[in-house]
């Protein structure tokens, strides 16, 4: 008997499956082997097409069954997803256009609009952040600009919230669902019916309300000809992708902190009190695990230009592969001889208050540098933006000592990784996990098949640890403040 788990991801559509008994891992597929495309039709526009996340599950679930046979043995599924992306459907379930989704910018001035009307008080206390650049922000954008297609709005969801409407027929979410759009009132305890009224949203747009950890709703017969699950199968767990990768690393309780370093990267942290951050840099959200009594908070840093940015570096210098271009950091000294570089370049970012800054290299010296320079500064700049969001969280009293990283993306890299440590002065431990892993062991949390949380993760295997580098630590503790120093006077001449 097995468990899958599914990560929608913007860059490629996840499956994996793991053993109901104990949650070990079996095997995983990913389609499509590239990137997925990300449509830019203005300057700051970013969209997918939701039947492309569909069509690429079906694909991954091929691979599944070609390398296995034994899809018709799931028992349950678990669903991570890209947080923050506007789906809206008709009345008969069919996409009304793309999907407006993470790190997309278009909707900010909407953000700030009812920052400015509701006010600083309400939004923090009540919805934890500004509504920014979320999804309820970029609901009203299309109101605004596509009020024909706002009008034959049935339902709004998160890319999940698809993913799972496709298998089950309905079209429901979560209070951590909610909250990532910025549709939570945590004063209130039930939809933020303020924001709502400010925007002038009918609530009935949004889908029922589920627990993230449960039956969701069952495989319909039609999923099941089209995915080869048995049908009547629970969806029993989702959640957006960062606090996925949270639950994937066993990271539920206060003083815990998971990262990654994917297309975006990210901190998060968890707090067990309502404390948010009124410089707006880092973002809180219902984990998984909130459930009053007991608060769980996911404190989220982050950077929208990190993975992205290294695929970029690799399509411009030409280089075949990620350890090509690994090995050839290692090749240029700590500070990449003067070069410095700024991760902002997808889209506007939260630690810049979502004020455009851009990705930026600066002190390109044509008869010293060359493309390992560049790839080391790339490493470099990363690491110092992902350390001053690092700063913001210890001040709202996030407590940091280890942090723990699936070995995937940017730290598959041995000197990443030795970069963060040093720099951050935190031990990080790396795990043989993913989200689509992480969601599968979700899934059986939701079914009951696991009678607590700590039961799905005994088979997970944590591959190495690394230290802070006791050597490097000044060097690089220096280079990060000439770095933070440079870029507070790119922003302030920028705004």
């Amino acid at each position: 008997m097995y468990l899958l788990g599914l990560d929608i991801g913007s860059s490629s559509i996840k499956a994996a499956l793991v053993k109901a008994s104990d949650g070990a891992f079996v095997v995983a597929a990913q389609s499509p082997e590239e990137e997925l495309a990300i449509s830019s039709p203005e300057a700051g526009f970013a969209e997918q097409d939701p039947e492309t996340w569909w069509h690429h599950v079906l694909l991954a679930l091929q691979l599944l069954q070609k390398q296995t046979g034994v899809l018709n043995q799931v028992k349950a599924v678990g669903i991570s997803y890209q947080m923050h992306g506007l789906v809206m459907v008709d009345e008969q379930q069919k996409p009304l256009r793309s999907s407006i989704i993470w790190c997309d910018s278009r909707a900010t001035g909407y953000g700030e609009q009812a920052l400015k009307e509701l006010g600083p008080d309400y939004c923090f206390s009540h919805l934890l952040n500004p509504p920014g650049n979320f999804t309820a922000s970029k609901l009203a954008w299309v109101k605004h600009h596509q009020p024909r297609i706002f009008n034959r709005i049935s339902k709004i969801m998160l890319p999940g919230d698809y993913i799972a409407m496709k298998l089950t027929g309905e079209i429901v979410s979560t209070v951590t669902g909610y909250s990532e759009g910025m549709f939570w009132d945590f004063q209130e305890g039930e939809p933020a019916g303020k924001l709502l009224q400010f925007f002038d949203f009918d609530s009935h747009l949004l889908p029922d309300l589920v627990p993230v950890f449960g039956v969701q709703g069952t495989v319909t017969t039609a999923a099941a000809r089209e995915t080869g699950l048995p049908r009547g199968i629970p969806v029993t767990y989702r959640a957006g992708d960062q606090p996925n990768n949270a639950l994937s690393l066993n990271v539920l309780d206060p003083g815990e902190v998971a990262a990654t370093a994917g297309t975006s990267g990210v901190i998060y942290g968890i707090l067990d009190q309502i404390q948010p951050n009124p410089q707006s840099q880092v973002n809180l959200f219902a984990h998984v695990n909130h459930q009053l009594p007991d608060i769980r908070l996911g404190v989220l840093l982050c950077i929208n230009g990190t993975g992205i940015q290294y695929a970029w570096l690799k399509r411009m210098l030409g280089i075949d592969s990620y350890s090509e271009m690994n090995r050839l950091a290692e090749l240029a000294p700590p500070g990449a001889e003067g070069i410095t570089l700024f991760p902002f370049g997808n889209g506007v970012e939260r630690i810049h208050q979502n004020h455009p800054f851009g990705g930026q290299i600066h002190d390109i010296d044509f008869n010293r540098h060359d493309r390992r320079h560049l790839i080391r500064a790339a490493q470099e700049g990363i690491v110092f933006a992902l350390n001053q969001g690092l700063e913001t969280m210890r001040g709202m009293g996030v407590q940091i000592n280890t942090i723990k990283a699936g070995y995937s993306n940017l730290f598959q890299s041995q000197l990443f990784g030795e970069i963060f440590t040093s720099v951050t002065g935190t031990k990080l431990e790396l795990y043989d996990t993913d989200g689509a892993t992480g969601a599968a062991r979700g899934a059986g949390i939701g079914a009951g098949r696991f009678k607590k949380p700590d039961e799905a993760f005994g088979k997970l295997l944590k591959l190495k640890e690394i230290h802070p580098n006791p050597s490097l630590q000044q060097s690089y503790l220096n280079q990060y403040r000439s770095w933070k120093e440079r870029m507070f006077s790119i922003f302030k001449q920028t705004t």
